[in-house]
């Protein structure tokens, strides 16, 4: 049995990533994004994916099961725009709330708890820079997606924003959730 893990990324790991979020997005999310966001990943995902690992305000990890990369999650201090109410008011904790900007797992290595590592994992590395609090965005048609933060027990905080993916409107709900994430069986 190969030995599942989540670490921090290094630079050498951005080809994985881009080729996850590549297969992910094209296999899961291409109803819900249409085509033309899709296309964006064609370009220089590798380059972006690099800086993002190399940016100092956040980490992005990466699980394994063996030698395989099979998901990736990033996660750091929650922006201003992302933590405020609709009316732009920051709430009392939002220098101690942290953003889980994105989990993906690529769909044939689902179901193996990939992603609840990488949502402790992330959980973990936040508050040890002082959160206490997380939050995340996700799309309100993605039930998959909100069923995995609800059975961490995050949930919807009433905060909506709706996006443009140049061919759709994409909905999505802001989540929130503690950071003393335990995974279980």
């Amino acid at each position: 049995m190969s030995t599942a893990r989540v670490r921090a990324a290094v630079a050498a790991d951005a080809p994985e990533i881009a080729r996850i979020q590549h297969v992910t997005w094209r296999t899961a999310y291409a109803e819900l994004l249409g085509e033309q966001a899709l296309a964006t990943l064609e370009g220089n995902a590798e380059q972006r994916w690099a800086e993002a690992i190399a940016h100092p305000e956040t980490t992005v990890y990466l699980a394994t099961e063996g030698e395989f990369a099979v998901g990736f999650c990033v996660a750091g201090p929650a922006p201003d725009e992302e933590i405020a109410n609709a009316s732009g008011e920051l709430p009392e904790d939002a220098d101690r709330t942290g953003l889980i900007a994105t989990i993906l797992v690529e769909p044939r290595w689902g179901r193996r708890g990939h992603g609840g590592r990488l949502l402790a994992g992330a959980a973990g590395g936040l508050r040890e820079r002082g959160a206490e609090r997380g939050i995340s965005w996700v799309a309100e048609s993605d039930s998959a997606s909100l069923s995995f933060f609800r059975r961490a027990g995050w949930r919807p905080d009433g905060t909506v924003r709706t996006l443009d993916t140049g061919e759709r409107r994409l909905r999505e709900l802001r989540l929130t959730g503690d950071l003393e994430i335990e995974l279980v069986g």
